[in-house]
């Protein structure tokens, strides 16, 4: 999905990976993968694990994993876990703060993750 251009009615982001531009999305098979990873038993459990504040890299890893997955990228979470994106760790976690506000709401929020201005 290199390229395309991401729809914040369906609660899709882009962000800068690995260089190029991708579109992520919690779509509901995205959400159901991130339920069994998280071994939680509804989206209300999975909403109250983010909202912790305290994720891991392999938490970030997953979710990022997911959000491309279901944005159409064909990527698992080993090669997610090998990839760059600017600022680095912070940068991953905007990107996860983003697709979780576009998915479980303030799907107003600008710019694309990862992305320098």
């Amino acid at each position: 999905m290199t390229g395309a251009r991401a729809n914040r009615h369906r609660g899709e982001i882009e962000a800068i990976i690995d260089g190029e531009r991708r579109v992520l999305c919690l779509t509901l098979g995205a959400l159901a993968e991130l339920e069994t990873a998280f071994a939680v038993d509804s989206l209300a459990g999975l909403a109250e694990r983010f909202s912790s504040g305290r994720l891991k890299a392999l938490d970030l890893i997953r979710i990022v994993g997911a959000g491309l997955r279901g944005g159409g990228n064909i990527f698992s979470d080993e090669e997610v876990g090998e990839m760059a994106v600017a600022e680095g760790l912070a940068g991953f976690a905007g990107i996860v703060a983003s697709l979780l506000a576009a998915t479980f709401g303030e799907r107003d929020r600008g710019g694309a993750p990862g992305e320098n201005p």
